[in-house]
């Protein structure tokens, strides 16, 4: 019998259950269709690791319909709490296909009946359990003790451990921790490396605990992280050189002349950029220095606090942040979940009843993953949105490609870090750079001889980041390129048509667009480009489209629709569907195709086959070729606002390298799967 749940269960406090649970919840939602989450037991009104996984795994469900009984409730009343416990455990297994359970936090010391009331817990819902010890501050030998304690009080439950996973553990012993835990288990096993940005603070936390008042800088810099705390004792050479990534530097307050230095330390390339400065010992800052700096725009939290550097030191040390309180945190969380767990392992020791329907979340990992395979180097031109920072951060942290903004990187790098954007592994490329653009406008010019383009026309043309960016991936120096949040459509499109140029056999660019559903994904086209298709651009289109399924292993039943299906209908509109049908089948194509066909017709097999019998696409359609943009667009639209479906694009087809379009309204998770389609569309 296959389960339905899965209990995260740990022995102790700090072990960061919060990344477990966001790898689990990942992991299951693309084995099947619905994914719920459960916490048998909290401490108070606000349980801060429901809000953050709610927020941050698009989990369909309300807090109240999370949280289970009071810690107070179970450890008055164990019995009746249990009860309760498994009537809400029930009422959630009647909704969702599988259930990540998260078991109690030990706010303060560890006990043994702490532990004891999750093993009878999990043993009451009958769920298999990933047991989650903390590897902080601890060697092999000690990780291992603590696993097998917690063994001990699962097996006199005889529950099933299906996993047991170190998290925060010293870099230098994860494989040798995860090799001593498989030892001790059947399962699975596992390590994760502890990662100062999980367990960082905000500034903001920082300020808090210490109580600081905020003296300088931006607002919203408060709510970045602080990776370390660093305190500035020593004269400004050695303290240059003792500067931390995103640190919290501490200062004596008498020493305030020294923050031009640091600030413009901070502004410059050459060290670190730092998270806030913060003037400790309550000595009043010379009248001189604060008028220095109100002529200064200071971005960087500065505070000032009462209390000395060493007592300010100790209570930055033990303070520690949410592990999903962030975007940033959310991506860095899932990549270590997702390179040192086998999933494929996790899922069969779990024996999680697996679907065979595609959801939307199975194909976000599968893109992201296909991107990761063979990783290529995607060109932004739009580097001064913020929406651009942010996917890059996201993207460079989950290793889906090789990311170029274009702009001048001291200003690019100073936004970046102003919004708490971590985008180093990004390479900046300025428009400005002479020996490219005199290379991209002698191309470009030799290109557009026959339009009578002079040289210093093309100068002009490669000042427009479009422009620019196109001649990047024309000329080998990018894979392809992502624009459109701040520029038009037709601004995106102009210069790949003008040299670029389309794949050999096709005349026509057409946008498409893969839809997401609940159980499959299906590709549509043309949504975007072209507003009445010849019967000779139809046909381009579908091989386009039935090439663009292929690439995302969809395989391509191409549907040609029209307002009837095979010769029931006349008229201009279905005589020019039925000659792209005919075209098609001249090109001896690759894949399966049918129409003129109606949208019901393809797509519901009871009238597919009452339709068109014997058809290898009625009723089974995975590709729908619409007769003109107006349907398209329309019905791309009706289908993602009434259908809840998910639309990924539009993806350009059709042109030599691949160059996509962005809504000006796009979202961050947009902009990051379409970099992620247009890497794969590189790889194809």
């Amino acid at each position: 019998m296959t389960n339905k749940s899965v209990y995260i269960a740990s022995p102790e406090a700090l072990v960061g259950k919060s990344t477990i649970a966001l790898g689990l919840i990942e992991t299951l939602s693309r084995q099947v269709k619905s994914v719920g989450m459960f916490r048998p037991v909290v401490r108070g009104d606000h349980d801060d690791l429901t809000h953050a996984l709610l927020t941050h795994t698009g989990i369909d469900q309300t807090y109240d319909e999370v949280v289970g009984v009071q810690a107070a409730d179970a450890q008055t009343d164990p019995e009746a709490a249990i009860t309760s416990i498994i009537e809400q455990y029930g009422a959630l297994q009647d909704r969702f296909d599988a259930l990540v359970v998260i078991g109690t936090d030990y706010d303060g010391a560890t006990t043994p009946t702490e532990l004891e009331l999750n093993a009878r817990i999990a043993a009451n819902l009958n769920a298999p359990v990933v047991l989650t010890v903390s590897g902080m501050d601890r060697d092999i030998d000690q990780i291992t003790a603590s696993a097998q304690n917690a063994i001990r009080a699962f097996d006199e439950q005889h529950i099933n451990l299906a996993a047991i996973i170190a998290n925060r553990v010293n870099v230098a012993n994860v494989d040798d921790v995860a090799w001593r835990l498989g030892e001790l288990n059947r399962g699975v096993s596992g390590a994760l490396p502890e990662s100062a940005l999980l367990s960082a603070p905000s500034v903001r936390e920082q300020f808090t605990a210490v109580g600081a008042t905020m003296w300088r800088g931006s607002e919203a810099w408060l709510d970045r992280e602080s990776l370390s705390t660093v305190i500035g004792g020593m004269s400004m050479p050695n303290m240059l050189s003792r500067l931390e990534p995103e640190c919290t530097l501490l200062l004596a307050s008498d020493r305030a002349e020294m923050l031009p230095g640091l600030l413009l330390a901070h502004a410059s390339d050459t060290f670190p950029d730092l998270a806030a400065i913060l003037l400790v010992g309550g000595y009043e800052i010379p009248a001189s220095i604060t008028t220095l700096l109100d002529g200064i725009e200071v971005d960087i939290p500065i505070g000032t606090v009462e209390t000395g550097s060493w007592d300010t030191a100790a209570k930055l040390h033990s303070l520690l942040g949410d592990m999903t309180s962030s975007q940033r945190k959310y991506a860095e969380a899932l990549k270590l979940f997702q390179d040192r767990i086998n999933e494929e392992a996790l899922v069969g020791a779990l024996d999680v009843a697996r679907t065979q329907l595609r959801t939307p979340r199975m194909f976000e990992y599968q893109i992201m993953q296909k991107a990761r395979a063979d990783k290529k180097t995607i060109v932004l031109p739009e580097s001064e949105d913020p929406r651009i920072l942010e996917a890059t951060s996201i993207l460079l942290t989950r290793g889906v490609a090789n990311l170029v903004l274009l702009g001048e990187e001291a200003k690019v790098r100073a936004d970046a870090a102003s919004l708490g954007f971590d985008i180093t592994g990004a390479k900046i490329q300025s428009m400005y750079d002479p020996e490219l653009v005199e290379k991209f406008a002698a191309t470009y010019a030799e290109l557009r001889a026959k339009k009578g383009v002079t040289l210093e026309q093309a100068r002009e043309k490669m000042t427009d980041p479009s422009y620019f960016g196109t001649m990047m991936v024309h000329l080998g120096l990018a894979d392809g390129m992502v624009s459109g949040a701040t520029h038009t459509t037709a601004n995106t499109i102009r210069p790949a048509l003008e040299f670029i140029k389309t794949k050999p056999g096709l005349k026509t660019v057409s946008g498409s667009f893969l839809m997401c559903m609940p159980d499959q994904v299906l590709v549509f086209a043309d949504c975007a480009v072209n507003p009445n298709p010849t019967p000779e651009q139809l046909c381009d289109i579908a091989i386009s489209s039935a090439a663009t399924a292929k690439a995302f292993d969809i395989e391509p039943r191409v549907a040609m629709l029209s307002y009837s299906t095979g010769d029931s209908g006349k008229g201009e509109d279905v005589d020019a569907v039925k000659a792209a049908v005919e075209l098609i089948r001249g090109t001896t194509p690759e894949f399966a195709f049918d129409g003129p066909i109606q949208f019901d017709a393809a797509m519901d097999p009871k009238v597919g086959g009452q339709k068109m019998p014997g058809s290898q696409v009625a009723g089974r359609a995975s590709v729908f070729i619409f007769p003109d943009l107006n349907t398209g667009n329309n019905t791309y639209k009706a289908v993602q606002r009434t259908a809840g479906a998910i639309a990924v694009g539009p993806m350009l087809q059709g042109l030599n390298k691949p160059v996509n379009d962005l809504s000006r309204g796009a979202l961050v998770a947009d902009i990051v799967n379409t970099v992620a389609i247009t890497a794969i569309q590189a790889q194809g």
